[in-house]
């Protein structure tokens, strides 16, 4: 999945660093994300973007250390649009899901995380300030009533609901993502995650379940999100009444018809690859 990058970790603790010449230099403009792609990642270093900002006699802006992965650190930085560097262009987010490797792969999301955070928490949501980075950890502080802001992580849930050799796919509706999903969804105020499971479930495709079995979490930065992979059983009638606003298509497949490959990404691909090789009859 895409967490998985070992022998390499994510150190994703805030330091307050200032970007080596090695240093990779990540911005974004419209849900999209500037790299160089030729069979794998490459982001700008920072050597690399300062001596383009000086040789176009422009000021070098500010960036913000966001964590490192091995001996790489990785930068925010605000790459304007119209920014033109040789092999470099902003690529789709949701394109970055296929390229190598990996742990550029997890770099890009979990930047984009970020990103949406920092943009969208400039100013003081209870008094209106401009907010300024606090000094020793990640967080946002207003320096007039002393709001503090960090990070916000949206509990999420998949959900691999079978009935013997059976489990539910889904397809969303009006989404970029068009292939077979299971059933997902956000975590609401005073819930557990459990409660969760069951919520979704009946107000996705009308279905209770039973049985319910934690089986893997994945952190989801294209989302912002935390996922928690749960397994759990039909418990009754079988007969889908489908959330038409949500999704397109929610239907029952036996194991042996999946045919799906892993994507080597996703926590939805992994669980249902699982439920296939555990229920698939060998002819």
């Amino acid at each position: 999945m895409i967490q998985d990058i070992a022998p390499l970790k994510l150190n994703n603790a805030y330091h307050r660093k200032k970007p080596k010449n090695n240093s990779r230099m990540l911005g974004f403009f419209d849900r999209m994300i500037y790299l160089k792609y030729d069979e794998k990642i490459e982001f700008l270093t920072y050597e690399q973007w300062t001596d383009t900002r000086r040789e176009q006699k422009k000021e070098i802006p500010e960036s913000v250390y966001l964590f490192s992965i091995g001996e790489e650190d990785y930068f925010l930085t605000d790459i304007a649009a119209d920014t033109q560097i040789e092999g470099f262009a902003f690529h789709k987010m949701f394109s970055v899901r296929t390229m190598q490797p990996m742990k550029d792969v997890l770099a890009a999301a979990t930047a984009w995380h970020l990103y949406v955070w920092y943009r969208d928490n400039q100013f003081c949501g209870r008094c209106g300030t401009k907010l300024a980075h606090d000094t020793l950890q990640r967080m946002m502080r207003c320096p007039k009533c002393g709001n503090l802001v960090f990070p916000k992580i949206a509990p999420a849930v998949i959900i691999g609901l079978t009935d013997g050799d059976k489990i539910l796919m889904t397809k969303y509706a009006g989404r970029t993502y068009k292939n077979y999903a299971l059933v997902a969804g956000f975590n609401e105020a005073g819930e557990t995650i459990e409660q969760t499971v069951r919520r979704e479930v009946m107000e996705e495709v009308g279905l209770k379940v039973k049985n319910l079995k934690y089986y893997k979490s994945q952190p989801w930065g294209l989302s912002g999100s935390l996922l928690s992979g749960f397994f759990c059983e039909l418990d009754g009638d079988d007969k889908i009444t489908l959330q038409e606003d949500e999704l397109s298509l929610g239907t029952w497949v036996k194991a042996d018809d999946l045919d799906l490959e892993d994507d080597g990404i996703s926590l939805t691909r992994e669980m249902i690859l699982k439920f296939k090789k555990e229920h698939t009859i060998i002819q």
